[in-house]
């Protein structure tokens, strides 16, 4: 079996930045998950984007499918997809397996 690539972009609702908690709330919850193997998020330092690009990226590595599956409706999940959920106005999530 191989793992699970999950990449989700977001971008913030106009009222402000919230990147800092986001970062905050997947390294707080998301490490205690079964099956994730690493965690990193952060705010986009590219110098290619334009107006209206995407704000914050969260990258999760998973050990299989499975553990995927099992992620999205874990408790420790649901304060950080509360949040994203609560505070963005488009949001992208996008799943490779890892070969």
């Amino acid at each position: 079996m191989s793992g699970v690539t999950h990449v989700v972009l977001v971008q913030w609702n106009a009222d402000g930045d919230r990147s800092a908690e986001a970062d905050s709330l997947a390294r707080e919850h998301l490490t205690k998950i079964e099956g994730v193997l690493s965690v990193q998020s952060g705010s986009s330092v590219s110098t290619e984007g334009k107006e209206g690009d995407f704000d914050w990226m969260l990258v999760v590595e998973f050990r299989d499918r499975e553990s995927l599956a099992a992620y999205l409706p874990h408790p420790s999940h649901q304060p950080v997809g509360q949040f994203i959920g609560a505070g963005s106005q488009h949001v992208v999530v996008f799943d490779i397996d890892q070969s």
